[in-house]
């Protein structure tokens, strides 16, 4: 049997992890799924793509030259040179990454198929797959093929590719969490999203005036911290965001953007109601993240008080269904039941149900 994270039936006023939002109920989030030997999902991870990648690699070298040789590496510029040598390589190399996709989209399809089974997921109708993989060509193509080989074998289920780019829908999804009333006249939030190695915090814009549903909201501006190479303490995390989102405000003043007194923020873990972390926040940077005695919330309150001479509000959710919310202009209306996917260190999943009756095309 899967483990399954199910987030707090809370509605009406504004909860730390809760599941009943304005637009979705969140179903589950952080289903985990186990066979004999672990994780199936770290089956279709990013490190499993590069494991799957090194191995073709591998195998070509012990008969000769390897094809793609320095072109591709473990680090960060991987996907963008496989997307490279797909569209411009020679022919043994683009079969390589061809071969690489096709094997990653057969697990990323076995996985898909297995997080069906339970209930929560079951009745799915479409997937957003979000994530580092999703921002290249490669990963698109790979998300592809895993739609078609599901379909080929009589599943109803579509995959696509999230709309925005993975590091901004995990910013963009919060004006689905921000209070109706602190979004009344305001033309921007602020928004986090902390990761094992990076935190962004941006400035996102409501642009209401283009589509009151937030379908335009877009990030105006944005910081990144690429933490992992400085291997901060707790503290010191904490107090370099305070930072990035004091010289958030302020770049958001001098570009005319009027803010709501509120923060979003998303992490890894598994989130209570009153903004601890309960578990499952083990790659946060600095350690030390989890239980009762640390409240993240209320520290950033405490370095962030007020925003336009209004008090802040502070609302964390998991990083996973931060990114998913991202998604709620385009699913509502068009399906019922919808989740997310994200390709990264491991594989985050959240599922959705519209709160409103969906029409669901012919």
């Amino acid at each position: 049997m899967p483990n399954s994270s199910a987030p707090r039936e809370v509605c009406g006023a504004a909860q730390h992890g809760a599941a009943c939002l304005a637009a979705v109920r969140v179903d589950a989030y952080n289903v985990e799924l186990r066979d004999a030997q672990g994780f199936i999902s770290d089956r279709a991870s990013g490190w499993a793509f590069h494991a799957i990648l090194e191995d073709w690699r591998g195998r070509l070298q012990r008969v000769g030259d390897d094809p793609i040789g320095g072109d591709a590496s473990a680090e960060g510029g991987e996907k963008g040179a496989l997307d490279r040598l797909l569209a411009d390589g020679g022919p043994e190399a683009a079969g390589l990454v061809l071969g690489t996709v096709e094997d990653f989209a057969q697990e990323f399809a076995t996985v898909v198929r297995r997080l069906l089974r339970p209930r929560d997921w079951h009745d799915t109708q479409r997937v957003a797959v979000g994530g580092g993989l999703r921002a290249s060509r490669v990963g698109e193509i790979a998300i592809g093929r895993a739609g078609v080989l599901l379909k080929a074998e009589g599943l109803d289920i579509a995959l696509r590719p999230i709309r925005h780019h993975p590091d901004e829908a995990g910013l963009i999804g919060y004006v689905q969490l921000a209070p109706a009333d602190a979004l009344a006249g305001s033309g921007a939030i602020l928004a986090v999203d902390i990761g094992g190695s990076n935190i962004r915090a941006g400035v996102v814009a409501l642009n209401q005036g283009e589509a009151p549903d937030l379908a335009a909201a877009k990030v105006a501006e944005a910081e990144l911290w690429c933490h992992a190479e400085d291997a901060p303490g707790r503290d010191e995390v904490v107090r370099r965001l305070g930072q990035m989102l004091r010289g958030l405000i302020a770049r958001a003043a001098e570009a005319g953007l009027s803010l709501a007194p509120f923060i979003g923020v998303g992490c890894p873990g598994v989130i209570a109601a009153d903004g601890s972390i309960e578990r499952c926040g083990r790659n946060l940077p600095g350690g030390d993240w989890e239980g009762s005695g640390f409240n993240l919330p209320e520290r950033l309150r405490g370095l962030v008080p007020t925003i336009e001479d209004h008090a802040t509000a502070v609302l964390m959710h998991k990083d996973v269904v931060v990114q998913g919310l991202s998604e709620v202009p385009f699913q509502r209306g068009v399906v019922e039941r919808w989740g997310v996917l994200t390709i990264g260190t491991g594989l985050g999943n959240a599922r959705f149900t519209n709160r409103t009756r969906a029409r669901i095309p012919a």
